[in-house]
């Protein structure tokens, strides 16, 4: 294989470098913390981010040798050496769990950096601190090594295991599972703790959707892992109609930075909510842009990998900016005892401790003097415990990686548990002879399971977990100041159509930006279609950015945020604000109501007295008055008027669809021959000496649909033309020297009908109901009795009081035209 030969090389010239340059070399403090034991396990573990590469001494009173820059102490990762420790130190007192023998470890803190880390791991396996690569300088020491627990970052274990692959020893990574590190032909013995990804990314889609957060930035490192998140995650989002407001891709520290200030303001401007996806050192650079450039208010929704309350800067400062966020852990169990022995742990106890007092040191702010580039300190409170530390330098609850650290020491103890019950079983077990088993001996042991997560039993069992559990932590400041991570929900997941998310909103906090606001912070794009509106598209925008139009007539929006109204059944309309549609309620005009009663009697009267006026013309019909405009027309006229007040009656009363049909039909059908004759009459006076008989049938050739508003104006553009003709031609001959000329008569007639008609039109548009009809009712009433009492009450007061004034000799005076007209 090329990889162990490249590798080698590397190793090679690693160890030339280290005799050319003594500040690669490890001091004999530095070179970790030692515990003998039959059996050896590795630790590998990362307590600060530096620049540099240099070592330090650590030790009350004594001169300590001061990194180029220390950017971060990680004291809560101190807590992940303490856990390897506990674990250790428990699986000790059980004497049958390893055939009477014990555990002892090695561990080294290799920072973030990659190079310490490869020389730590080049330490352990030759035992020897600068490491000599390819020998066994301590065999005591190097035969004892079965496995290494580390590291945190991805950067760290893959170096690291590049370098034990070299020799198949086994190594436990506890920091975040990582699909680049799966490769079997570069990592042979790298092990990591399995997490369902797609039951994160569903916990978090649920975390969206319960608060209405459609419009979300995604924060990740610049690397493989980040990508593949950026990927699956936009695609879960995208399935559930979730947008992506940017994606934030940050460089590792301490790669130069490339990031454009502005650009990366701007866009957490966009969204009150991000998720950021990471762990503490991928995403430091990232925490420092924060400091220098974004503005509060943002919630921040993460995982565990990613401690928000492990941050470069103090409590306060740190809930400023942070407060408010949700955290995603993976379920743990408690650790039976770590607890107590957390507050058990001092600097007496544990003397050989390397790194102890460096931690104390900045846990409990000793006091400390520089010269010379050179740290002093003075004595710290060695009695100090550390249960009165708090957020973010300390926290006595097991973080999950504390919990990984725990479980794996357990799994390599059950390992090495298995192994020598083989040899039990085989009766070559012999305490004379080497009985530290080859490091590669413990693989078939490790790899036929994954590893469980829960430690309420003794040793680690090989079984498939089905189902995947996260609590949701928020970062809170309680009554007294102190700033702590609150548990507020649980998420399970067993697959997309069995899962479960359980939040207790109340207990939730927005933090130090919201106030005592219970609001929860919006996170949309658009704000939500109210009722009655629909949304549609804005170009060149995500989906999730629209605008709001209303419904159209006839429909409407029963739900917000609807892609399309819904039409409305036939019997039924929408209300004002065309959020649901009602049931139509039939309101017609009645004749017990009282409007229609008096409608009922005017159109009676008007029918009684034009059927008194016909009779009277055909009383009369030998009259000079009568006969003079033309008495046929005029008997006609009255016929169409009479049947006109009885028209409305159909309009009065509770409609049917034969009535529906019948009355607009039948209104148009009268008026037009009424109309037609008037305007006959009129050509019969212009024409006053000719002997014309102009048509009517002609005149009423339309008819008219109840249902289409634009036949029954066509109707009425159709009288008012008949109207209008009528009008102009009687207007023209109004001076015709006539003594029964009735230009004048139908010229006032017209103008009475055309008002009425002409103020019909704009007050039946504003009217609904039945006062529409009992309107259209009014129109037909006045304009008939405006037609009969201008053109026939005039005659009929000739006929029946003028009497005298209607001679015979009069009618002769008008000469032989005259008389042929009748």
């Amino acid at each position: 294989m090329k990889s162990p030969v490249v590798y080698s090389l590397m190793v090679v010239l690693l160890f030339v470098l280290q005799e050319k340059n003594s500040i690669l070399s490890l001091n004999v403090p530095t070179s970790g913390y030692y515990q003998d034991g039959d059996f050896i396990i590795g630790g590998l573990f990362s307590l600060r981010v530096t620049d540099g590469y240099t070592r330090s001494r650590f030790g009350f009173g004594d001169k300590i040798y001061i990194p180029d820059h220390v950017h971060v102490d990680l004291t809560k990762h101190y807590q992940h050496l303490l856990a390897m420790v506990f674990a250790i130190e428990k699986i000790n007192k059980d004497q049958n769990m390893l055939f009477n023998m014990s555990l002892g470890f090695h561990l080294f803190n290799v920072d973030f950096i990659e190079m310490k880390a490869v020389e730590s791991s080049m330490s352990l396996l030759s035992g020897k601190s600068p490491p000599v690569p390819n020998y066994d300088c301590t065999s005591e020491k190097r035969n004892k090594l079965v496995a290494v627990v580390g590291g945190v970052a991805t950067g760290i274990t893959a170096q690291s295991s590049q370098a034990l692959s070299l020799y198949n020893v086994p190594q436990i990574s506890y920091g975040p599972f990582d699909h680049s590190l799966r490769d079997r032909a570069r990592y042979q013995s790298l092990y990591q703790f399995p997490i369902n990804h797609t039951a994160l990314y569903q916990g978090i889609i649920q975390i969206m959707l319960h608060f209405d957060w459609t419009w979300v930035g995604l924060v990740v490192p610049d690397d493989i892992r980040g990508e593949m998140f950026l990927r699956d995650m936009t695609q879960e989002m995208t399935s559930n109609g979730l947008c992506v407001a940017f994606a934030e891709r940050i460089p590792e520290f301490p790669v130069e930075d490339i990031i454009n200030n502005e650009l990366f303001m701007e866009r957490f401007t966009f969204t009150n909510v991000s998720v950021v996806f990471g762990d503490i050192y991928s995403l430091l650079r990232f925490v420092y842009k924060l400091l220098c450039n974004l503005p509060f208010g943002n919630i921040w929704v993460t995982t565990s990998d990613w401690d928000i309350t492990l941050l470069p800067f103090g409590q306060e400062q740190g809930y400023t900016y942070f407060g408010g966020g949700l955290s995603f852990s993976v379920h743990i169990e408690e650790i039976p005892g770590f607890n107590n022995f957390l507050k058990s742990v001092q600097p007496a106890k544990y003397p050989h401790d390397v790194f102890i007092q460096d931690v104390w040191s900045v846990l409990f702010e000793c006091p400390y003097l520089y010269q010379h580039g050179i740290k002093l300190l003075s004595q710290c409170e060695q009695n100090g415990s550390l249960a009165t530390r708090t957020l973010p330098v300390w926290d006595m609850k097991a973080s999950h990686q504390s919990y990984n650290i725990y479980s794996a020491v357990n799994a390599i103890a059950q390992a090495l548990h298995e192994e020598l019950s083989l040899r039990v079983e085989e009766g070559s077990l012999d305490r004379g002879a080497s009985i530290t088993p080859h490091s590669w001996q413990l693989h078939p042991f490790l790899q036929k399971c994954q590893l469980e997560r829960r430690v309420d039993k003794e040793k680690i069992v090989n079984k498939k977990i089905s189902t995947t559990k996260f609590d949701i932590f928020n970062y809170q400041s309680l009554l007294n100041g102190t700033k702590t991570q609150v548990k507020v929900g649980e998420f399970e997941f067993k697959s997309y159509s069995d899962q479960c998310l359980s939040l207790n909103d109340k207990l939730i906090m927005w933090g130090e930006h919201y106030g005592e606001s219970l609001m929860t912070p919006s996170a949309v794009c658009s704000q939500s279609c109210p009722l009655g509106f629909r949304k549609t598209a804005v170009e060149g925008k995500p989906f999730c950015c629209f605008d709001c139009v209303p419904c159209r007539d006839g429909e409407i929006a029963n739900e917000t945020d609807m892609d399309q109204c819904i039409q409305c059944p036939e019997d039924q309309y929408p209300n004002k604000q065309r959020s649901q549609c009602l049931p139509q309620i039939m309101t017609f005009l009645s004749h017990e109501d009282p409007l229609g009663a008096l409608l009922v009697s005017i159109a009676l009267g008007l029918s009684v007295l034009t059927a008194l006026i016909l009779k009277l013309f055909i009383e009369y019909r030998d009259t000079p008055i009568v006969r003079a405009n033309n008495r046929n027309l005029s008997y006609l006229l009255l016929v169409s008027l009479m049947l006109c007040f009885f028209c409305s009656l159909m309009f009065i009363g509770q409609p049917s669809p034969v009535s529906c049909i019948l009355r607009q039909t039948f209104f148009g059908a009268v008026f037009s021959v009424a109309v037609s004759a008037i305007l006959a009459k009129t050509f019969i006076v212009v024409v006053a000496f000719k002997a014309v008989k102009p048509g009517v049938v002609t005149g009423s050739l339309i008819q008219c649909n109840e249902g289409s508003p634009a036949a029954f104006y066509c109707v009425l553009g159709y009288l008012g033309f008949l109207a209008l003709l009528s009008l102009i031609s009687a207007f023209l001959a109004r001076r015709l020297p006539d003594r029964f000329n009735e230009a004048k008569l139908i010229t006032f007639s017209m103008l009475v009908f055309c008002s009425v008609w002409i103020c019909f039109i704009p007050t039946y548009l504003s009217t609904k109901g039945k006062n529409m009809v009992a309107l259209e009712i009014f129109s037909i009433l006045t304009s008939g009795a405006g037609l009969l009492c201008c053109i026939f009450l005039p005659k009929c007061y000739v006929i029946l009081l003028r009497a005298d004034d209607n001679p015979r000799k009069n009618y002769l005076k008008q000469g032989p035209s005259m008389r042929q007209r009748n």
